[in-house]
């Protein structure tokens, strides 16, 4: 089903009709294959029906095992689509006229009060994922939250403290972990197929502004609709406009990420995507870059980052790939292709006893399979908090105009304290980590 014109029919349709709150339908055993029978079903609940948040919420209805069973959205026509997407989608696979068993909140602490809600998707704008991740994993929940991990790198810590202090599973939503060309690209570096590695260049190519700017908009009229002091939470109170916040009926991708109080543009847009590969392919998963240097339009014509070993990683918004150069070859690919020079390096065999990475071609089982077996998939949240670190240390340094030297053990600027003003930020009342 497109989703586009799904949500377009639903809002010409449906959106004029008042619904109430239902109480949980449990669906029978008929409606399930084997695998998904009561007992081994997770019950979970979608936090954020926006953009990306009604992509997720079509991929879990369509996983084996998944039952969706309520969802929490500020803004009540987005939460009635999808109340309607589920509620169709069940009565369908019920073979049925109707089904009236997805329940609906406006605030997502009532949903993940709900004992009998495993997990928790989180899809909502960066500045709310660190308070409503900790949440959840206070309230005994599983979490799956989209990228960037967080809206700090305080933050990041935090979130990883709270999942390993509650025995949390925790997947961040950097889906290419879960592309075979991206682990292919990655094991042939770290198994030194191109030589030992001199350069990665990060190229993010996207729709927002590289770093994230300061708020000037304008005030438009509220729609009745919109929660705006909700969608706000912790942010500062400002005005409402539509390119923060835009109702259902635009098509295009919202522009929060432009702002700094919000998100942090193109670098935790895309960058989220590629820094976390550059990090996967350089073994970094546990530590990350120990100086960062702006670009100043003479000798440094990129963001520049370098680690202790001596790689350099640039960053460019002109194209969308990662490249790793070594001093025997190099490994480029994106999402549509996988390249190396030599050219048969692509296809070449890992061996029993070189360095396999993580196996997984789909990110969402990978995360209900582990927490079944509760273990880590693969995009962990101390992952997560790593690739996001390398995000926000080039917005700072950008932010700053001039190098920071980081450490990456103790997780703060060194001897720096300007810069380590910039590791959290103050929230406002009531929403407090």
């Amino acid at each position: 089903m497109n989703e586009h014109s799904s949500r377009r029919k639903f809002i010409k349709t449906s959106l004029g009709a008042a619904a109430a709150l239902s109480a949980p339908v449990i669906l029978p055993a008929s409606a399930w294959s084997k695998a998904d029978l009561p007992g081994d079903r997770i019950n979970i609940g979608v936090i954020g029906i926006g953009k990306q948040g009604s992509g997720l919420l079509w991929g879990f209805l369509n996983t084996p095992a998944i039952h969706v069973a309520a969802v929490c959205e500020v803004d009540r026509k987005k939460l009635f689509y999808g109340k309607n997407q589920v509620e169709k989608y069940y009565a369908g696979k019920l073979d049925q006229g109707t089904y009236k068993g997805c329940d609906i909140y406006g605030d997502f602490r009532e949903l993940i009060e709900r004992k009998d809600i495993d997990a928790v998707v989180i899809a909502v704008p960066d500045h709310w994922h660190a308070i409503i991740s900790i949440e959840a994993a206070k309230a005994g929940k599983d979490i799956y939250c989209e990228k960037p991990l967080s809206l700090t790198i305080a933050e990041a810590r935090q979130m990883v403290n709270a999942v390993r202090r509650y025995n949390r599973v925790f997947q961040t939503g950097s889906m290419q972990r879960s592309d075979s060309k991206f682990r292919l690209a990655c094991e042939l570096v770290q198994n030194g197929f191109i030589g030992e590695v001199e350069s990665v260049r990060v190229s993010i190519r996207t729709g927002f502004i590289p770093h994230p700017i300061i708020c000037d908009l304008g005030e438009e009229p509220k729609p009745e609709e919109l929660n705006w002091e909700m969608w706000l939470g912790p942010a500062p109170d400002r005005p409402y406009h539509s390119r923060i916040a835009p109702p259902i009926e635009y098509d295009g991708w919202p522009h929060w990420r432009d702002y700094r109080d919000y998100s942090g543009g193109g670098m935790t847009d895309w960058g989220a995507h590629h820094f976390d590969i550059a990090q996967w392919g350089l073994g970094m998963d546990n530590s990350g870059p120990v100086e960062v240097t702006p670009p100043d339009g003479k000798n440094v014509p990129y963001l520049t980052y370098r680690y202790k070993n001596g790689v350099r990683l640039t960053t460019d918004f002109e194209d969308n790939l990662i490249l790793f150069t070594g001093t025997e070859g190099t490994v480029e690919v994106n999402r549509q292709y996988l390249k190396t020079t030599p050219e048969h390096l692509v296809n070449s065999f890992i061996k029993p006893g070189m360095i396999h990475l993580y196996n997984s071609n789909n990110h969402i089982m990978d995360w209900i399979d582990c927490i079944r077996t509760r273990s880590k998939p693969i995009c962990d949240v101390e992952i997560g908090c790593r690739s996001v670190t390398v995000c926000h240390l080039g917005n700072i340094a950008k932010q700053l105009n001039r190098t920071v030297h980081w450490d990456p053990v103790a997780e703060q600027f060194v001897s720096d304290p300007e810069a380590n003003r910039t590791l959290s930020r103050a929230k406002k009342s009531p929403w407090r980590i």
